[in-house]
């Protein structure tokens, strides 16, 4: 069947959706279509069977609605409308949520019903639920409204005949009125259900230190106290703030602006209060902070018989150089410990994205902050690739793209949960790519593939990267069972004879790898290729890089595709 798929952005949903259903034969266009004309003329281009919409905010013209089918995601459950679904069910602490395929008329969210289903709630921020329950429970609803229209005789069941949901209404936008933090007011628990139900988009305005910032997710702190509403301490990047009965660790902010003013970047809280802070003091975190540790890390270790787990969890999957040098002397660390196997990354949610393009276009110097986080994400990816006295799983519970994807492939094996995307190439951000993924992509998938990848640039479902070889386990789980299940599998592993075999062959490997072309040349070659992008000032790079990360439309000159402002979205 042929199907167009519309939506704002091409956001993590839409990637696998659009993954998904080109997996199963389906002849797949997908056009961004941010304003309505934009629906009507994508529609005049493809002709499509089929219209699908993971994720649009504009309306879809009466003209295109009325002549052919078009199906909307819509996050709540049957009878919840409104284009903050998501965000109330976790601003007021919902249990379970739903998900909704509809078909658009001419209200919204009010049409025929083709799928839906529902998916547990844990507490966990908005976008991390958007990109894991929910976008399980989408996809699952997806394919069956899409199975439903290509049979021919399915009808769909008229909302007001559904059964009435509980707690499904009519909600308005949640506007920053409803979001605001009362510091004087507001205990810890209702604190962060405010910060997670904005965690990655819009955030929530605050005022701090005289000046006015939008806060992106928040972590409770179990042992410092102060003036509801005091700065406390600095951790990894970020902020500690006193509540009524507790504190929060704050690890994102982004400076509000006026009108005419360039959007400013999301950046370690730390680094966007530079100049501001007062004197706090540092809680340093331990380089391998034990899983049981209550207080906020985002850098995790636990072990399990002959396996340790060092998971981490940045936010919106990128690595600054900071993040990289703490990763990999936690990393150094785990690999003192006795174990047989180490997993690397294990949590749910992303896995990485790759260097940190907001860190990187705040920077004094954008082109030299590219080179030192570059470097920094080889010197991690390098560690990886040189160990050889233990098997390294690389654990993807969530998406990973560009630099990210090549990290995982450093490991000995690969293991996706199923809901995972995978991006394996740096095109829509103008890059040549680094990371030794001229050694590890066709190592791995061989050279007419690897071309393939980074030439097509389309995301990649788990499913199909474990048919052509760039993953070597697909785990079927909820995410919140994933870290459990690996570790269980790399247990079993451990003892199995086929691993003491692939462990005992690992050193004669790399004295082969480094007897033909050495780790070093092709690190050498990659960076005098991106090196010579860092520092083109006319590079389309640095354009494609200011519109991603201040969501800024980019010329037409620069953009290399109608989604090349869109590789990787929060949400």
């Amino acid at each position: 069947m042929r199907i167009l798929l519309i939506a704002s952005a091409y956001n993590s949903l839409t990637q696998r959706v659009h993954a998904e259903l080109r997996d199963r034969g389906h002849a797949v266009a997908v056009e961004v279509t941010p304003r309505g004309h934009d629906v009507r003329a994508a529609v005049g281009r493809h002709e499509p069977d089929l219209v699908v919409a993971p994720m649009l905010k504009t309306v879809v013209p009466r003209d295109v609605w009325t002549t052919r089918t078009c199906l909307i995601v819509h996050p709540g459950p049957v009878g919840d409308r409104g284009p903050s679904s998501l965000d109330w069910a976790v601003r007021e602490g919902a249990a379970e949520w739903g998900v909704t395929v509809l078909q658009a008329e001419e209200e919204m969210d009010a049409g025929p019903v083709w799928a839906t289903r529902n998916f547990p709630v844990p507490r966990v921020g908005k976008s991390d639920l958007y990109r894991n329950e929910l976008s399980d429970a989408a996809l699952e609803a997806v394919l069956t409204a899409v199975d439903r229209f290509a049979s021919g005789g399915h009808t769909p069941l008229e909302q007001s005949t559904a059964p009435a949901v509980p707690g499904a209404r009519s909600r308005p936008p949640m506007r920053q009125e409803a979001r605001r933090i009362a510091w004087a007011g507001d205990p810890t628990a209702e604190v962060l259900r405010k910060l997670r139900s904005a965690d990655s988009q819009p955030g929530v305005l605050d005022e701090l230190l005289g000046r006015e910032w939008f806060l992106h997710g928040g972590h409770a702190e179990p042992h410092l106290r102060g003036r509801p509403g005091e700065l406390l301490a600095t951790r990894a990047g970020a902020v500690c703030r006193a509540t009524t009965d507790g504190a929060v660790w704050l690890p994102e902010l982004r400076a509000r602006t006026g009108p005419g003013v360039p959007r400013a970047c999301k950046l370690p809280a730390t680094l966007a209060l530079a100049g501001l802070l007062p004197g706090l003091p540092e809680v340093p975190a331990p380089v391998l902070p034990s899983a049981d540790d209550d207080a906020w890390s985002d850098i995790r270790y636990r072990e399990s018989g002959e396996v340790g787990v060092l998971s981490f969890s940045f936010p919106g999957g990128a690595m600054s150089a900071d993040h990289c040098r703490r990763l990999l002397e936690a990393y150094r660390a785990a690999c003192d410990r006795p174990t047989a196997v180490l997993v690397l990354g294990g949590a749910r949610d992303f896995f990485s994205n790759g260097i940190h393009l907001g860190v990187i276009e705040a920077a004094p110097d954008p082109a030299a902050e590219s080179w030192a986080n570059i470097n920094a994400m080889n010197d991690l990816v390098e560690a990886v690739l040189t160990t050889t006295d233990r098997l390294v799983v690389s654990a993807v519970g969530g998406n990973a793209a560009a630099g990210g994807v090549m990290l995982a492939l450093a490991a000995d094996e690969v293991w996706c949960r199923a809901g995972s995307v995978l991006n394996p190439h740096y095109r829509h951000m103008g890059l040549y790519g680094s990371e030794y993924w001229t050694y590890s992509l066709p190592r791995r998938v061989g050279a007419v593939m690897a071309e393939r990848l980074t030439r097509e640039a389309l995301p990649v479902s788990a499913r199909r990267a474990e048919r052509i070889g760039l993953a070597d386990r697909v785990i079927e789980c909820p995410p919140a069972r994933f870290s459990d299940e690996v570790t269980r599998l790399a247990e079993r592993w451990s003892a199995s004879p086929g691993a003491r075999a692939r462990l005992a062959g690992k050193k004669a490997e790399r004295d082969r790898r480094e007897g033909g072309t050495p780790l070093a040349a092709v690190r050498q070659r990659e960076l005098d290729r991106m090196r010579a992008i860092f520092f083109d000032p006319e590079a389309p790079y640095h354009a494609l890089r200011r519109a991603f990360v201040r969501k800024e439309t980019p010329s037409a000159r620069t953009a290399s595709s109608r989604a090349a402002t869109a590789e990787v979205t929060d949400s």
